[in-house]
């Protein structure tokens, strides 16, 4: 990418700047510093007013801090292009030249008396080696002695190189065995284990993605992702087992076996979190705007810790109050159907923390 297309770039976010603050008053006039709701009103404009959407994530690469000097997609500069008033991102560049000052230097030859001097007494001297070389005597010796000797010193080496080949394939040979009784000798002793999971209330299977930690003595712990409505399988040549459950909808639950006589099947049954149940249905459910609020500052503690996840590389987490995240959570856009509650904590009846992202929606125009 050039200097002129990153200038353009530039240039075009000023004007997408330009194009909002017409009709929308954000809590900062410098597009950089827009975070959460702002965000949020702006790809609700940029959807009616250009057809198109532009991620959480591609705002903050390109908006919030671009140092590295890159630029969105051809088809995000054409949408930002056509929100600022053109038909194109190639319209926009033509209407919107960038002017550039050009250096150009000539470098000319240099032939100087001293380099032809240089040059000739070069030659000179490459001239005066090969005469010398001309006329050096050869050194003769008894060629018949010389032709013994290098048969003696081939044959010898021959002989050395064979055995040496037979003695490293020997090894390699033995080696290679070792390693095998290795491998199936230790496979032999491994068993595997299926683990189902259904909600507790409901006698159903879970549908929502689980975290299966195994806590393995002396070893850091190993965290599984298991897909809903999928069983966890785990192979292991243990005699015990131990495993953390966890869920943003349902309640922790620390799992240990003895593996001597254990079934190689077993369904575990979770508990549901009803508070973090009823947390996610209010903050995506669309029903009547006073009964949302009101639930959702019932379910909320007033000095609750509430982070957005962002996905990126700059900017990972943003924190809000309870009464800003009510707001975001009861704005009628079509964010809200993109946003996942990743995990919640309570605390006497109320929750006192949320952590939430707003998964990446961005489709081309």
């Amino acid at each position: 990418m050039s200097g002129i297309e990153f200038s353009h770039f530039q240039s075009l976010k000023t004007a997408v700047q330009e194009k909002y603050l017409e009709t929308h008053s954000p809590s900062n006039d410098d597009i950089s510093k827009w975070k959460g709701i702002d965000i949020i009103y702006f790809q609700e404009d940029l959807r009616q007013k250009a057809k198109g959407n532009i991620s959480e994530k591609t705002f903050y690469t390109y908006f919030k801090n671009n140092s590295q000097e890159k630029i969105p997609r051809i088809d995000m500069l054409n949408i930002l292009a056509v929100y600022s008033g053109y038909s194109s991102w190639s319209d926009f560049k033509k209407k919107n030249p960038i002017i550039t000052t050009e250096q150009r230097g000539v470098i000319e030859p240099k032939t100087t008396i001293e380099n032809e001097a240089q040059a000739s007494e070069i030659i000179k001297i490459e001239e005066s080696n090969l005469s010398e070389k001309i006329t050096k005597p050869l050194v003769s010796i008894d060629n018949q002695a010389f032709d013994e000797i290098n048969q003696n010193i081939n044959f010898k080496s021959e002989k050395q190189s064979f055995v040496r080949g037979y003695l490293w394939l020997g090894i390699s040979a033995f080696l290679f065995a070792v390693v095998l009784v290795l491998i199936f000798y230790d496979n032999l002793f491994y068993k595997k284990y299926t683990y189902a999971f259904t909600d507790a209330d409901r006698n159903s299977s879970i549908k929502g993605e689980l975290d299966v930690k195994i806590i393995r003595e002396n070893e850091s712990p190993i965290l599984f992702k298991v897909k809903p409505n999928s069983p966890f399988v785990y192979e292991t040549k243990s005699k015990s087992l131990k495993m953390v459950i966890s869920s943003p909808f349902y309640r922790t639950d620390v799992v240990t076996r003895d593996l001597t006589n254990a079934p190689e099947s077993e369904n575990i049954e979770l508990k549901p979190n009803d508070y973090a149940i009823q947390l996610y249905y209010y903050s995506k459910s669309i029903i009547d705007f006073k009964k949302k609020t009101r639930e959702l500052n019932r379910l909320i503690s007033d000095n609750a810790l509430i982070y957005q996840v962002v996905d990126s590389d700059i900017y990972g987490i943003e924190t809000l109050d309870k009464q800003k995240y009510i707001s975001l959570v009861t704005l009628p856009t079509t964010s809200l159907e993109n946003l996942e509650v990743i995990d919640s904590q309570m605390k006497n009846g109320k929750i006192v923390m949320i952590r939430f992202k707003i998964t990446d929606d961005e489709k081309s125009k």
